[in-house]
């Protein structure tokens, strides 16, 4: 069973940058893909990006293009995501979610991440 632990969360200003971390834990980043999703009050939960096994990185959100950044350390099994020039609309619940399966690339289906975080608040106004 694997586990996830976002941090890094908080309050932001408008244009502001912020980084989240995601901890894993009972399976390796080096072999399996890790995504970052958000959730804003009232709003569905919004695929963002992800990085596969071998590094590869997908980008899901076209809204968010340009301004995100994901990276990971596999000794540390830690998987990072950096949002630059932040706007109030991006403030949401930021979660981190991992495919356990043997895909080599980031899946399209969000049904393939089976492990989640419980999620880090972000909050962008001034």
């Amino acid at each position: 069973q694997a586990q996830l632990v976002e941090s890094g969360g908080g309050s932001v200003q408008p244009g502001g940058s912020l980084t989240l971390s995601c901890v894993v834990s009972g399976i390796t980043v080096d072999y399996h893909a890790v995504g970052w999703f958000r959730q804003a009050p009232g709003k569905e939960r919004e695929k963002i990006i992800c990085i596969g096994p071998t590094g590869d990185i997908t980008r899901y959100a076209d809204s968010m293009k340009g301004r995100v950044t994901i990276s990971k350390e596999n000794a540390k099994n830690v998987v990072s995501l950096t949002i630059d020039s932040l706007k109030p609309e991006d403030t949401a619940v930021y979660y981190c979610a991992a495919d356990p399966g043997s895909n080599l690339y980031c899946p399209s289906s969000e049904q393939h991440f089976i492990f989640w975080g419980h999620g880090s608040q972000v909050t962008v106004s001034s």
